[in-house]
């Protein structure tokens, strides 16, 4: 029995009074697994919405499997639930199969093969039997007990209830109780959030292994180049969104050529236009310029003088005719990409100079030689948060903090930062007049109502944000400086707050997560500007893709601890905490 494949047809949905959608279509056959991606606000939600049923569109048309499962935000019990409960539920179609299997089996054994009806029960069987079997039902509840375990949740016992799990668990039990029923077509939305690298792992590998279709709108790379088959981009293109066969890796490749073939097919119709419009206005009238005739053409010149001037009224209307052609087929500006190029990001430490960036707590600032780190922590401790013996960011570092929720990587930066205080005076010392910038995970501002742009600029000053202007970084489009920062999205909010650190580069620039709600383009040319560079910069991420490209240092944190370090400058491991001694490797 062939399994049936997911359309879509020009599909166009309004929201307010912005058209997110805009004649988008998408054939999606068994076995293709489709990613979508694109900036915040591109779609990409939408659209698995209405592929779902979830929503409506305003035009076009879906044809779905009847069996689809589409991942919600939440799950659809409430929160006195319990686990076995949802696992009975997925499971509610496999042992229907069975149970109607057996039935069929006993009408059979009981049928005689003369009776007329042994035919077509026959037939039901057949096709009860291959149900059965394309459905694997008989191997389910061994298959409910492997995802539960892949994606973490083993130990969780089945009779506790929906509400004493936390945001996380319940969304990996969501994803268990889809991936459990294994339907037809299955819609996913950012489905790696909340799992670590090994479930994330188990994720793909059970999503490659899926018979029917899969659509799922991700960020995350490393697992679009791990499972996608198709990526679906829905960011603005010269034909609106595009389809690229291939995972990830061929997608980076065929975009950077799809982007210079725009900008260059862009730049020949610049070219051309402004050749027309001289052409058509001043230039073709020029060609022969008011002059009397000469001595020695004076018979033929009003002949010749009128062929002259049909030959400049047909340039003129060719000239005219291709311009107004080619003024209503041309191609749009390219989007600016994000324009941070290597070493934009942080500017050269100072030596000496007073401190100009406001008191720090629980910080030595003392005069210090020019070689010494930017930020030297030594025996830090933030009670039940953090407990560092000994960690030194010198310029120039690239490091990377890695560690599970709650190890304390936030805390690492914000302490970094002089927003939190260490336990004992002198665990941080900082070289004199040293400009931090910190992104966070939550980006808040403190006037929602103010504009973009005015946020930009009250931040900065007027001198600095009329110097770099925020509309040249290429991070908000130029619709979204005007529009009020409470109004943005989250990912609009934290470009804005990663826009105020590029306009002003400071010496140690701390990123939190900083490839979260970014779109999978900005995530690359962000990380393309980490490279070199006078100061320093210190990233903590959970993102696969980044950490499997990182070429500088890495330390992982367990528990509020350094517990290992590819290499901290004289530091090894020793008892979960770093000491001086041999490197950490």
């Amino acid at each position: 029995m062939p399994r049936p494949a997911l359309l879509a047809h020009d599909l166009v949905r309004t929201l307010g009074t912005r058209r997110v959608l805009d004649g988008v279509s998408l054939t999606a056959s068994p076995g293709r697994r489709v990613g979508l991606v694109g900036e915040n606000g591109a779609g990409k939600s939408t659209l698995l919405r209405l592929l779902a049923g979830v929503d409506e569109p305003d035009a076009g048309q879906v044809v779905r499997p009847d069996d689809l499962g589409f991942l919600h935000q939440e799950m659809p019990f409430d929160g006195a639930t319990t686990i076995a409960r949802v696992l009975a539920d997925a499971l509610r179609e496999a042992r229907a199969v069975l149970a109607e299997l057996d039935r069929l089996t006993r009408l059979l054994a009981g049928t005689p093969d003369d009776h007329p009806g042994h035919a077509g029960l026959l037939d039901a069987y057949g096709k009860q039997l291959e149900h059965a079997q394309e459905s694997e039902a008989w191997d389910a509840d061994r298959r409910a007990a492997i995802i539960l375990g892949g994606l973490g949740l083993g130990g969780l016992g089945h009779d506790r209830t929906l509400g004493s799990l936390s945001g996380g668990q319940r969304g990996r039990l969501a994803l268990a109780a889809l991936l459990v029923r294994r339907p037809a077509a299955l819609l996913l939305d950012e489905p790696t959030n909340h799992l670590d690298d090994e479930a994330a792992a188990f994720l793909e590998e059970q999503l490659r292994a899926q018979p029917g279709v899969v659509v799922a709108a991700s960020h995350d790379r490393a697992f679009l180049d791990a499972v996608c088959t198709d990526l679906i981009d829905l960011d603005p293109a010269v034909h609106g969104p595009v389809r690229f066969g291939g995972n990830y890796s061929a997608y980076r490749a065929e975009k950077q050529a799809e982007r210079e073939r725009w900008e260059q097919r862009y730049t020949a119709e610049q070219e051309e236009l402004e050749a027309l419009r001289r052409s058509a206005g001043v230039t073709a009238r020029r060609v022969a310029p008011d002059r009397g005739p000469r001595d020695n053409e004076k018979m033929g010149y009003g002949h010749r003088a009128g062929r002259v001037q049909q030959q400049v009224s047909r340039r003129v209307r060719n000239a005219a005719r291709r311009l107004d052609e080619l003024e209503r087929t041309q191609v749009g500006r390219p989007p600016k990409p994000l324009r941070l190029h290597a070493g934009a990001l942080t500017g050269a430490p100072v030596d000496g100079a007073p401190a100009d960036n406001g008191p720090v707590h629980g910080t030595t600032a003392a005069s210090a030689p020019v070689d010494s780190p930017l930020v030297a922590l030594r025996d830090a401790r933030v009670p039940g948060r953090l407990d560092v013996a000994r960690l030194d960011i010198p310029a120039g570092d690239r490091l990377l903090v890695t560690g599970d929720n709650g190890a304390g990587k936030s805390t690492l930066l914000s302490l970094l930062a002089g927003r939190l205080d260490a336990e004992r005076e002198g665990a941080v010392r900082r070289r004199p007049g040293l400009a931090v910038g910190l992104l966070t995970q939550d980006t808040v501002f403190e006037r929602p109502d103010r504009s973009a742009l005015d946020t930009y600029t009250h931040v900065l000053g007027a001198e600095r944000a009329e110097a770099v202007p925020l509309g040249s970084l290429g991070l908000l489009g130029v619709t979204d400086l005007d529009k009020p920062v409470g109004q943005l999205s989250v990912g609009q909010r934290r470009r804005l707050a990663l826009a105020l650190l590029v306009a002003h580069p400071p010496h140690l620039l701390l990123l939190d997560e900083p490839t979260n709600h970014l779109s999978p383009r900005l995530c690359d040319e962000l990380e393309d500007a980490l490279g070199a560079g006078p100061g320093a910069i210190v990233v903590a991420s959970h993102d696969r893709w980044l950490r499997g490209r990182w070429t500088g240092r890495r330390l992982r944190l367990r528990a509020g601890r350094l517990v290992s370090s590819d290499d901290t400058y004289g530091m090894r491991s020793t008892g979960g905490r770093l000491r001086p001694g041999t490197s950490g490797r």
